[in-house]
């Protein structure tokens, strides 16, 4: 079955999300290290996982081979990121020293869903091109 052309530009776009956001896990560990919850072990390192993740299924959902797999976790990734979202909008969250303003970090919470439906539905349901 062919994927529809949007469908495609919908999960491009997805894989270019996640490997920019991941690749910013390396590139700014510091803002994602300060909303690890504190009962979470080796925050820096748990950092660098969940951004070579991101990268990892963004890669992998542009691939045919690995999309179902790459979808999974990424919605797996998702789901294990919400206690540091919930933390950072709790207890708030720096930015190269710039306080990250309270609505966006509670903003953020209501996404994680609409996240992980756009990755269900841009990678892993299939539909049908209109007849």
């Amino acid at each position: 079955m062919k994927m529809p052309f949007g469908n495609n530009v919908s999960r491009v776009l997805l894989a270019m999300f996640f490997i920019v956001a991941g690749v910013n896990h390396f590139i700014s560990p510091a803002s994602y290290v300060q909303i690890m919850p504190p009962l979470l072990p080796r925050p820096e390192a748990l950092v660098y996982v969940s951004g070579a993740a991101e990268i990892a299924g963004g890669v992998g959902i542009l691939l045919a081979r690995t999309r179902k797999l790459a979808t999974l976790g990424l919605i797996a990734l998702l789901l294990a990121v919400l206690p540091a979202n919930i933390y950072g909008a709790v207890h708030g969250m720096e930015i190269s020293g710039r306080q990250i303003p309270a609505w966006i970090l509670w903003l953020r919470l209501p996404v994680q869903p609409l996240l992980i439906w756009w990755v269900y539905n841009a990678c892993w349901k299939p539909r049908e091109l209109p007849r």
